[in-house]
């Protein structure tokens, strides 16, 4: 098995670096990666370049947050072109309602008696894109919680006291967005959403492909979504979601996606940029 697909880097809530990542990657035995931080490319560029050092194949990703009757959904993007200036933009938007965020967590934190900083989980996140993760782990290093699964529970957890809802673009607008970009469009671990009905409209809207594999997949559902994909002609992917050490042990290379499936994607990437290409001239 060849390809690891859905990583995180301390770009956005991961705990490695790009360097980090490329480095277990390899020891793995991995022949690809992709850098797939929350809606930032910020890691990409030093990702490429280390994998560059070691013989690894790498693929420029991100994964945008966004929704569809009233279901959050992930959208990875792959093979996006990392200078694309519009998507660039669009990020820059929801790295500014992330922060917002941050700060209306740690606000509702304080309003219960915890005296966490904005300044410290920041500090901490030390990147454009910070998230829950965060909040945790700084609750955890300041010893307000013992444990990230405490800090949720008793906090950050939807429907928990300092929950705050995410302004998110639609999946529709994702897709577009992607594709402007000249990039793949793929479903991350659908079977975390069980949504799979809205499916067929991400297909009409051009999805590309399915995260048919997961850590959080269990063989039968892999083997469902798979199927999806063949039925509705789409790309099947496949990633571990590694976000460092912060669920305790690193999940790379966990997940594996076969030569097979890693060449088809590659190919229709090509195809895309090359019929892009095309019709502007």
């Amino acid at each position: 098995m060849f390809a690891d697909l859905h990583l995180h880097s301390h770009y956005s809530d991961g705990t490695f670096t790009p360097e980090e990542i490329v480095a277990r990657g390899r020891k793995q035995g991995l022949g690809a990666l992709s850098l797939t931080d929350h809606d930032t490319v910020e890691g990409c560029e030093m990702m490429a370049s280390e994998c560059a050092k070691v013989g690894l194949e790498f693929v420029v990703g991100t994964e945008l947050t966004s929704e569809h009757n009233d279901n959050e959904l992930h959208i990875l993007a792959y093979f996006v072109d990392p200078k694309n200036e519009r998507l660039l933009r669009e990020i820059a938007k929801f790295q500014i309602v992330r922060q917002e965020r941050i700060r209306e967590m740690v606000a509702k934190i304080n309003e219960l008696g915890v005296p966490l900083k904005v300044e410290d989980v920041f500090a901490l996140a030390n990147c454009q894109s910070p998230g829950r993760p965060h909040v945790a782990r700084t609750l955890v290093k300041q010893g307000m919680c013992r444990t990230l699964d405490e800090a949720f529970e008793r906090f950050l957890k939807k429907g928990r006291p300092a929950w705050v809802p995410k302004s998110k673009m639609s999946s529709l607008q994702a897709i577009e967005l992607i594709h402007h970009a000249g990039g793949l469009a793929v479903m991350a671990h659908p079977g975390l959403n069980r949504s799979d009905e809205v499916i067929p409209d991400l297909v009409a809207a051009g999805l590309d492909g399915i995260e048919c594999f997961h850590t959080k997949h269990s063989p039968t559902t892999a083997k469902r979504y798979i199927a999806m994909t063949e039925k509705y002609n789409l790309l099947v992917t496949g990633g571990s979601d590694c976000h460092g050490m912060s669920k305790g042990r690193p999940l790379i290379g966990s997940v594996r996606l076969s030569r097979e499936h890693f060449d088809k994607l590659k190919a229709k990437a090509v195809e895309k940029k090359t019929a892009t290409t095309n019709a502007h001239q």
